[in-house]
C-alpha cells in the first residue's frame, strides 16, 4: 500500500543534455535534421549548431540551413534560444537577426520540459513545408555572412 500519487522524477539538466547529445550524434530519421555541441570543451552545455536540409517540393527544396540554438542554465524548464545562421523567409523568423521569435513559433511559445532540440529542428522543417511558408521567395545562397559569429569558426558540412 503507498501513495497512489505520481511523482516524477525529474532529470538534471546536464544528463539531459548528455542524452540529447548522444543522441544527436548519432543522427536523427532520414539525416536532414542533424545537431551537436559547437564546443567539446563547454561545460555548461550551452551553444549547439543545429542543421535542416531544406524539405521537397517546397522554395527550401535542396538548401542547408545552419542554426545555434543557446541553452541556458535554466534549460529545459525554459526553451533555447534559436537563431538562424543562413539567411531563410519564414514566418517565424526575424529577417534581419535570424531569430526564431518565439511569439510566432508555437513550440517555443508554449514549450514544455520535455521538449528537446530535436523536436524543434524537426518542428520547423514542417514549418517549412506549411502552405505560410512553403512557397515563400527566399533569400539568394550563401549570403550568411552577416549572420555568423564573431567568435570562433562555424563550420558548414553536410553527410549525403
Amino acid at each position: 500500500m503507498g501513495s497512489e500519487g505520481s511523482s516524477r522524477v525529474v532529470v538534471p539538466r546536464n544528463f539531459r543534455l548528455l542524452e540529447e547529445l548522444e543522441r544527436g550524434e548519432k543522427g536523427i530519421g532520414d539525416g536532414t535534421v542533424s545537431y551537436g555541441m559547437d564546443d567539446a570543451d563547454d561545460v555548461y552545455m550551452q551553444s549547439w549548431t543545429g542543421t535542416i536540409i531544406g524539405p521537397p517540393n517546397t522554395v527550401h527544396e535542396g538548401r542547408i540551413y545552419q542554426l545555434k540554438l543557446f541553452c541556458g542554465k535554466d534549460y529545459p524548464d525554459n526553451p533555447p534560444s534559436v537563431r538562424f545562421q543562413t539567411r531563410i523567409n519564414m514566418s517565424c523568423v526575424n529577417q534581419e537577426t535570424g531569430v526564431v521569435e518565439p511569439s510566432l513559433f508555437p513550440m517555443l511559445a508554449a514549450w514544455k520540459r520535455e521538449y528537446t532540440m530535436e523536436d524543434i529542428l524537426m518542428q520547423l522543417k514542417k514549418d517549412m513545408m506549411s502552405p505560410q511558408n512553403r512557397k515563400l521567395a527566399q533569400p539568394s545562397e550563401g549570403n550568411e555572412d552577416g549572420r555568423v559569429e564573431q567568435k570562433g569558426i562555424v563550420l558548414r558540412c553536410c553527410i549525403l
